[in-house]
């Protein structure tokens, strides 16, 4: 494959991102082939329906319903794994790599799920796996750690990795709307699928900070080990109260180490930020993240985090990087034959050495004795408040209160949160925000 003047590529998957990777590879292609100085093809492209219609047109003979064909085809060199899914993903992958090839994927739930066993077979069969396109669409995130900040220890990692509840939250924010109204919207523009629930609940995002939690400390967070919780109770009324305290509201992915303690934290949880704080004003459907080196100090990526074109950019890059390895054997991938990150021994740190701040919204009985109540459970827990703002509910005979916290742990609040649900005059399940002031 390196001596040949053709390097063919595979598509495993012709949805929207590869149908962008077919559009915008066409358009670059000769500028691309000048840079790499070699024929580039894409050979066969791996669908469902071959009779289907689509937005773009591809000569029929390219098309196969097999992709497996195209993942152990010797004349294939680059395979992009475009299907998603953990099952049939994980088959195509796993053959490629067995025959020593590259693999392009943009699969944040195959990584975080079966992410050990591809690169483990990717090294003892001298495979390769790229991944750039898998966290933050068109942000170069992957390379920006393990290459540009390759000198660096990682304290702090935190960011917006998912578009779709960013512009939910935007929206809600803007336009004083309910979650559901948005969702709705954010459904017919196609910025939410059908079941919004891997989107909304954080769980796409807590696979994209798995990858981010590899790369930059050398171990793999399952999403049930992490804090993972979504947007659907957030509310206008919390906008409101946020606003008034000088904070907004994104839901973030945070990754903290704790290097004097060795303890790693990976949580997905809406969040208040500063009104001043940089991605606290990223809005729409945009990603973006902050990293903090121990060298570097913080630097900050912003851009498109999905969508065909952000998407297909970051699957092109990749193709390009293994392009450059299969004919002059340089840009050496980091994940198959490079020294992986090593986990140093981290472990994760237990409920009590996370903190932060807090924000709890109780909708409770109006009537005199309740603040004492709630209060009284808060010191037993030792968690001391740090502001009140009291308001109408919008239901006869309750009101909404709102309690800030100075540093708390989560398990306190945890505790705190099992106890205030047991108490008759607390009406609805209380709602628990994260503050982070994030001092880089």
């Amino acid at each position: 494959m390196t001596k040949s003047n053709v390097i063919k590529i595979g598509l495993c998957g012709f949805g929207t991102v590869g149908q962008g990777v077919w559009k915008h590879f066409a358009r670059s292609r000769a500028e691309l082939e000048s840079r790499l100085g070699v024929r580039l093809e894409i050979g066969a492209i791996a669908v469902r329906d071959l009779a289907r219609q689509r937005a773009v047109k591809v000569p029929a003979r390219k098309l196969t319903t097999d992709p497996m064909a195209i993942a152990t085809d010797p004349r294939i060199g680059i395979v992009c794994e475009l299907i998603g899914g953990t099952t049939l993903a994980r088959k195509i992958t796993l053959a490629a790599l067995r025959a020593g090839k590259i693999v392009v994927s943009a699969n944040k739930a195959l990584i975080c799920d079966h992410g050990a066993e591809i690169f483990a077979t990717a090294r003892e069969h001298g495979g390769h796996f790229f991944f750039e396109a898998s966290v933050a669409g068109g942000i170069p995130i992957v390379k920006a750690l393990r290459e540009g900040l390759v000198a660096n220890r990682f304290p702090q990692i935190y960011g917006i990795l998912n578009g779709t509840c960013n512009y939910i939250l935007t929206q809600m924010e803007e336009r004083d709307e309910p979650y559901e109204n948005v969702l709705s919207e954010a459904k017919a523009l196609g910025y939410a699928e059908a079941d919004e629930a891997l989107d909304v609940d954080g769980w796409d995002a807590a696979h994209k900070a798995a990858v981010l939690g590899w790369l930059a400390h050398g171990i793999w967070v399952r999403p049930d080990q992490m804090i993972v919780e979504g947007i659907s109770r957030v509310t206008p009324t919390d906008f409101k109260n946020a606003a008034t305290l000088g904070y907004g509201i994104k839901l973030l992915a945070i990754i903290n180490r704790d290097f004097a303690r060795n303890e790693l934290t990976v949580r997905v949880h809406p969040t208040l930020l500063p009104e001043g704080n940089v991605i606290a004003n990223v809005n729409g459907v945009y990603n973006a993240i902050s990293v903090t080196g121990d060298v570097v100090g913080t630097t900050l990526y912003i851009g498109k985090g999905a969508g065909q074109d952000a998407t297909s950019s970051a699957v092109i890059s990749d193709i390009t990087d293994a392009v450059a390895l299969l004919r002059h054997g340089k840009g050496v991938h980091l994940t198959s034959q490079l020294a992986l990150p090593s986990d140093g021994g981290v472990k994760l740190a237990p409920l009590e050495r996370i903190r932060c701040c807090f924000y709890l919204r109780l909708t409770v009985q109006d009537q005199s004795g309740v603040l004492a109540k709630v209060t009284s459970v808060m010191a037993k827990h030792r968690v001391s408040i740090a502001s009140v703002i009291q308001n109408p509910s919008g239901v006869k005979g309750t009101a909404s209160l709102v309690l800030t916290t100075h540093e708390s742990d989560e398990k306190s609040m945890r505790l705190t949160l099992r106890q205030l649900s047991r108490l008759t005059s607390v009406v609805d399940e209380p709602l628990l925000l994260r503050i982070s002031e994030f001092t880089d």
